[in-house]
């Protein structure tokens, strides 16, 4: 029962979830611009590392429930929390561009 209780939360974050999953780290080059964007990966950072833990904790608590209902979440749970890890990747991979480049100083 409490493991159905803490489902409520997870249909609430599934903008901040497809946030985090579409955002691109540098917006200049998803459009075509060679410029540096000081901002962006923080941004993703922001929306991305609070869905991960959100649903890897969801499927970590839904998997323990056993049944196949909590099973089928947990999995849902899974597959949202990877689909957000590479695009992490690539905000930490572009704030170590900047900082290596000198660009982004404040």
């Amino acid at each position: 029962m409490r493991a159905v209780a803490s489902y409520r939360v997870l249909p609430l974050t599934i903008p901040l979830a497809a946030l985090a999953v579409v955002s691109p780290a540098n917006e200049y080059r998803a459009q075509g611009i060679a410029a540096p964007d000081c901002d962006g990966p923080l941004q993703v950072l922001i929306l991305a590392v609070p869905a991960v833990f959100i649903y890897g904790a969801g499927a970590l608590l839904a998997n323990r429930a056993g049944r196949r209902f909590h099973r089928l979440v947990s999995i849902l749970c899974l597959i949202i929390a990877l689909a957000t890890v590479p695009n992490i990747a690539g905000a930490v991979h572009e704030l170590y561009r900047n900082t290596a480049d000198g660009e982004c100083r404040g």
